[in-house]
C-alpha cells in the first residue's frame, strides 16, 4: 500500500466523477500495488472473499495479457515505420510512372493487320 501523490491524484480526479471543490479530503488517497490487493484479499475468510480474490486475480492476468498485446502491436507498428520511412520518393516515382502509362494508353493507335475494303 502507498499514498498517491498530489500529481496522480489529481490525475485521477480529472478522470473520474468527482465532488464539488471543498467536499473531497485534502490529502491523497492510499493505493495498493497488485500484489498488495492479492495479499489483502487473501487474508479474509469467506466465500465471497474466495470470489472476490479470484475475479482481482482474473483481472490483473487479464490486464496484463492486454498490456503484453498492446506493447507486441506497438513494437510492431515501429517495425513497419523503420521500413516505409524513407519511401515517399520512391513511392512517387511509382504515380509517375503509372500516370505516363495511362497517358501512353490513352493516345490513338493506328490499325495494323488485315483490312477489309470497308474498313480502310
Amino acid at each position: 500500500m502507498f499514498r498517491l501523490t498530489q500529481e496522480e491524484y489529481k490525475s485521477l480526479r480529472s478522470q473520474n466523477v468527482t465532488l464539488k471543490r471543498g467536499q473531497h479530503s485534502k490529502y491523497p488517497p492510499y493505493a495498493f500495488t497488485e500484489y498488495g490487493i492479492l495479499m489483502l484479499s487473501s487474508v479474509l475468510k469467506s466465500e465471497r472473499a474466495d470470489t472476490v480474490n479470484m475475479l482481482i486475480i482474473d483481472t490483473f492476468v487479464k490486464l496484463n495479457e492486454m498490456r503484453l498485446t498492446h506493447k507486441d502491436i506497438l513494437l510492431k507498428l515501429e517495425e513497419m515505420e523503420k521500413k516505409v520511412a524513407g519511401q515517399d520518393e520512391k513511392i512517387l516515382m511509382i504515380f509517375n510512372y503509372l500516370e505516363q502509362f495511362v497517358k501512353e494508353q490513352e493516345t490513338p493507335r493506328t490499325a495494323i493487320g488485315f483490312k477489309s475494303k470497308g474498313e480502310e
